[in-house]
């Protein structure tokens, strides 16, 4: 009989394979692979990346700015940035106007690794297999489906 209950269950919870929070979790692990060599390259984490990208758009903002565009805790993010800080890539200043916000920039050296990482960015995408408009759609609705899950843990 409970031969029979565990073949019930496994029915029920369908294979790993079915789970599309696993398909996500193990892409973003393949990402990682195919990334590894530049950020080995350039000495850089991904999150490190993530952080010098979010900088080049919007240079100066807050670290409670930062930390929303990241989906990061200030406890994470500090570190982080106190090691793109000693690395020269970025600076922290008191806000002039709230001396409480600490307000990141990124400076030139910060900029040249960014550029140096973007031009990386090609060979991932490229490993993807998939046509610009398919890369396109899919990152779209990876967005909707990250955004509609955000909303949905808000309720």
């Amino acid at each position: 009989m409970k031969n029979k209950d565990n073949n019930q269950n496994q029915k029920l919870a369908g294979s790993l394979s079915d789970f599309l929070c696993f398909a996500i979790y193990s892409t973003n692990l393949a990402f990682g692979r195919v990334y590894k060599p530049l950020f080995e390259e350039l000495g850089l984490t991904y999150l490190q990346y993530a952080t010098l990208i979010a900088l080049h758009e919007e240079s100066g903002q807050t670290v409670s700015e930062l930390g929303e565009k990241l989906f990061l805790e200030s406890n994470t993010l500090t570190p982080l940035l106190k090691r793109l800080e000693a690395m020269g890539y970025v600076t922290r200043k008191r806000d002039t106007q709230d001396e409480r916000q600490v307000r990141i920039g990124l400076t030139s050296e910060g900029e040249k690794v960014f550029e140096k990482a973007f031009c990386g960015r090609e060979a991932v995408i490229e490993a993807t297999g998939l046509e610009p408009e398919a890369f396109q759609r899919l990152q779209r609705d990876l967005i909707t489906l990250r955004d509609n899950l955000l909303a949905s843990a808000k309720k």
